[in-house]
């Protein structure tokens, strides 16, 4: 039903550019007061907060738009934004009352409509946003993006102006947890100048938060200045960031080193084993809400077979999770126990050790599992993965010599690089994979829904595998209705179990997010999404 962001790890090129103008050097000694430099790659998408799903052009839309909710950069609790209340009395039905006294950075004011002509706006296959799905649960979603045909409404049935500072959304099914995600960026409010200049208005994008977009050019740098009459709290601690762009992150880190650079927000891995010396501890290394799995290909019969449970679940009792992090990644992961993150902590649903057995590297039952499942089809893992950038070649590699190793056959696994991302989820989106393959997920909300339903509900967006069970999907739906937040995240909870006994996907490790960062800055943090906390970052 929702799309969340698949993790490329490597700099995509932009789909489309704003104007280009000329900006400042980038690096430390090009800056002017306050203003401080950060990696950046260019964003793959026109930077519209229903068409980015990937995490550099979100990482601008965070810092330009402000929405509903916004989610605590420590905790990840979705907290009241512009939303002044949020009643329910059915988890259907929701009436949406706004803060008086917000504005866009070019002096309109943001009101119920600003929100729901941008909901429309996003939800409309017209549009073509990549974003649609997640007004997917608003009544009318089904006439105004179609699984097939053209649309036969422009506006979503379940959307209702009331006033300036109310609107109504009427869901096509209960979901309990509705008002946690109005903090994804997808939900964030348009200006009338999006609508009456659509062109001029992506030339430079106009939004309601802390930040205003200066200048941009492709393939080098995007200038944010703070914006100084903007009402919320969280207000900037600085005066601005410049985006620069890097393709390689280890010629960032080289940058930072220089002094060339104040902010690198992924210390690659070769450079773990010296990141504490080099920076004198100026080093972030936290939790973040992202996982590695491996997902199969249901749609071949030789995945989805009886018995194959057996043979997924012996492949994962094949894999030294704790060597391969502690040798390649150096503590920057965590081998996984579940499907979920430690950081929605046990209160949100996750739960360290489900996985049991299952996840453990047990050699002599990993071998035992695989015969009884009927043995590997074709009689060799092929991992597929991209291999433009990160780090995914190692660990592949390692992945399979740990399963060669417990398999006591030499040739039981293989890995299958892909030139280019784009490339890779071309392949996935055609279902032309034939084995297992790498998949990454950062979260967009703090929720267990968000972690479950995209990936493993049928026909979800993200399921990229095409996995189906009955069961599952039922657990979700009970858990979306569920009024009580404990008993919706119990339930859930239990859907989680059934993609445990099937293994429908291999978990791996999670992720933690990491920034090294010069001697300028202070108050440098990294927010459970993995992004720098940048509004709160001080320079001097």
């Amino acid at each position: 039903m929702r799309r969340a962001r698949h993790l490329a790890w490597a700099t995509l090129p932009a789909a489309a550019v704003l104007a280009a103008a000329s900006c400042g050097g980038s690096g430390t000694g090009a800056q002017r007061g306050s203003v401080f430099s950060a990696s950046w790659g260019d964003p793959q998408n026109p930077l519209e907060p229903a068409n980015t799903n990937e995490v550099q052009g979100g990482k601008v839309l965070d810092l330009i738009f402000r929405g509903l909710k916004r989610y605590d950069p420590r905790t990840g609790r979705a907290m009241d934004m512009l939303a002044e209340k949020i009643d329910t009395t059915d988890s259907r039905n929701f009436r949406i009352t706004l803060r008086d006294g917000w504005t866009f950075s070019n002096g309109e004011k943001v009101t119920a409509r600003s929100f729901v002509d941008a909901w429309n706006y996003g939800a409309s296959l017209r549009n073509n946003q990549k974003n649609a799905y997640f007004f997917g649960y608003i009544d009318g979603y089904d006439r105004v993006h179609p699984d097939s045909g053209a649309q036969s409404a422009d506006t979503l049935s379940g959307l209702r102006v009331v006033d300036d500072r109310t609107f109504t959304v009427r869901l096509n099914q209960k979901f309990s947890s509705f008002p946690d995600t109005l903090g994804y960026v997808a939900f964030a409010p348009l200006p009338r100048a999006f609508f009456t200049d659509h062109a001029a208005w992506l030339a430079r994008p106009v939004g309601n938060g802390p930040y205003r977009i200066d200048t941009y050019t492709r393939g080098f740098q995007l200038s944010l200045k703070k914006w100084d009459a903007y009402p919320g709290a969280d207000k900037a601690r600085n005066d601005g960031v410049n985006l620069t762009v890097y393709t390689d992150n280890n010629t960032a880190y080289t940058d930072l080193l220089a002094g060339n650079l104040d902010l690198v927000d992924d210390v690659p891995a070769a450079q773990l084993k010296n990141v504490r010396s080099d920076l004198e501890g100026r080093y972030i290394n936290s939790p973040a809400g992202i996982i590695q799995t491996l997902a199969f290909p249901y749609y071949d019969k030789n995945w989805s077979r009886p018995g194959a449970e057996k043979v997924r679940t012996g492949l994962s009792m094949a894999i030294n999770r704790r060597q391969i992090t502690e040798t390649i990644f150096r503590n920057t992961r965590t081998p996984a126990t579940d499907w979920t993150s430690p950081v929605l902590g046990a209160e949100g649903g996750h739960q360290a050790g489900l996985c049991g057995r299952a996840c453990d590297y047990d050699p002599a039952q990993a071998r035992k599992l695989i015969q009884e499942g009927g043995g590997i089809p074709g009689g060799q893992v092929t991992i597929t993965y991209n291999a433009d950038t990160g780090s995914h070649r190692e660990w592949v590699d390692a992945v399979c010599n740990s399963i060669n190793n417990a398999l006591g056959n030499d040739r039981a696994c293989i890995g299958s690089p892909v030139g280019t991302f784009a490339d890779f989820r071309d392949r996935i989106g055609r279902h032309r994979m034939t084995g297992p393959f790498r998949s990454g997920w950062q979260m967009d909300y703090p929720l267990i829904q968000n972690f479950l339903q995209p990936l493993y509900y049928t026909g979800a967006s993200s399921n990229d595998g095409k996995w189906s069970n009955k069961d599952f999907d039922r657990l979700v739906d009970r858990a979306n209705a569920e009024t009580d937040t404990r008993r919706s995240i119990a339930t859930f909870q239990q859907a989680e179990r059934v993609v445990r006994d099937n293994m429908a996907a291999i978990p791996l490790w999670y992720q933690n997010g990491s920034a090294g960062y010069s001697q300028r800055l202070s108050d440098v943090a990294l927010n459970p999404f993995s992004v720098p906390v940048y509004n709160e970052i001080k320079v001097g």
